[in-house]
Formats: structure tokens, sequence, C-alpha cells
């Protein structure tokens, strides 16, 4: 089933609790938090304090990317303040596999994000540990741009390598996604659609998730 994960990037900061219940009542399946520290990516959002807040007021899958130097050092952090999924980069780290189970020892669900340049050979010793795979569509650090093209060829072999393994586990996919490119995303093997602008950016909100699941559906 596919899942379509809302990112708050897109949303309006004045107004985030609005944003996000109109998501939640639009039939989105998870909220989809980036967190950027203006190290790993050129951007700054948000922090623990923000996901707590949020935490109270949504009853949807907190999926929380970090995109963060040392995402070791907010572990327990991020977990206490609500996060159900975390992600991390394997690029942030040195120690991909130690750091994936300090997720699992809080308790929470982990993922491991690749940049589009990563190749997915990164995942070959650690992807039984994980609950999902995140392939980055776009360069991280903003909202609202391209789809990168090879990223279907990219999710092609994730989900082989998942499938071959009989791993039960999602495949996520974040960058540039709409109702326009979202089911040769699905096609190519991803079941989660993180998507920004598309959904955000529109005047009927429902309307585009709706559009969404039905697109990926096909």
């Amino acid at each position: 089933m596919i899942k379509i994960a809302p990112s708050i990037l897109s949303a309006d900061f004045a107004n985030l609790e609005k944003d996000v219940r109109i998501v939640e009542e639009a039939g989105a399946d998870w909220l989809h938090v980036d967190v950027m520290d203006g190290h790993f990516v050129p951007n700054i959002t948000i922090g623990p304090a923000v996901v707590k807040s949020l935490r109270g007021r949504s009853g949807l899958i907190f999926d929380v990317h970090l995109m963060i130097a040392e995402p070791e050092l907010y572990i327990k952090e991020f977990a206490a303040s609500g996060a159900d999924i975390i992600t991390v980069h394997a690029e942030a780290t040195n120690h991909l596999h130690r750091l994936i189970q300090m997720i699992k020892g809080e308790g929470k669900k982990a993922g491991v994000a690749l940049n589009p340049a990563t190749p997915i050979n990164i995942l070959e010793h650690v992807i039984e540990d994980l609950d999902m795979v995140l392939i980055m569509s776009v360069n991280p650090g903003f909202g609202g741009q391209k789809f990168i093209n090879s990223a279907y060829e990219k999710l092609s072999k994730v989900r082989a390598m998942i499938k071959s393994r009989g791993l039960d586990i999602d495949l996520q996919v974040d960058g540039g996604v709409g109702p326009d490119n979202i089911g040769r995303v699905v096609e190519s093997g991803a079941n989660v659609i993180v998507a920004g602008s598309a959904i955000f950016n529109s005047r009927d909100i429902p309307a585009v998730i709706k559009l969404m699941k039905e697109a990926g559906s096909r």
C-alpha cells in the first residue's frame, strides 16, 4: 500500500499546527519532519522541541529525517520528542551500524537515507537491520527542487535488494515527487512518498493527496 508523507519543510511555519491538521484530515499516512542543521545541508529548520510540540497535536506517524552532522549526539532527544521513525544519512556518520543500533535501542524504527550520488552498496551490511531505506531524489537542503531521474534506477535496485533478501521494509523517496511522476516512482519500487511543495503549495491539499494516492495505486 502506498503511504503519503507530507514534508513540513514546505508548510507554513507560522501556522504549523493548522497545516499538520489539514494533511492529517486529508488522509496523509505519515508526517515527514525534515531536520537540518546548516552543516550537513545548507539550511536550518527545526529541532526536538518543535517535534515534541507537534507530537501532542497529531496522531500521524512522525517520520523524522535527520539531515544533520553527528546525528548520534541527538538520537535520544528526537526519540524522546515523539519520533516514530528516525532516519539518518549514511554520509553523516563513520559508524552507520552503531548509529542504527542506537535508534533501535531507543525503541524507534530506523531508516537510512542516501544522497543522489551515494551508491547503494553502502546498504549491503546494514539493510537487514533497517525498517526503511530513503532514496533522495534531490540534493537535500531545500524544498521545491526537480526530481533527479537517476533515482528511478536506484529505487529499482534497492527494491531488488530488499526482495532478494526476503525483507519487509519500506522504501521511501524524497524530493520532486508529485502527481505527474508518482506513478513511475511507485513502479520503480517506492511505497512511501514524501511530498512537500506538491502538497502544501496546492490550493486544494485533500485533492492532491487523493490524486497522488490514486496515481500511485494504478
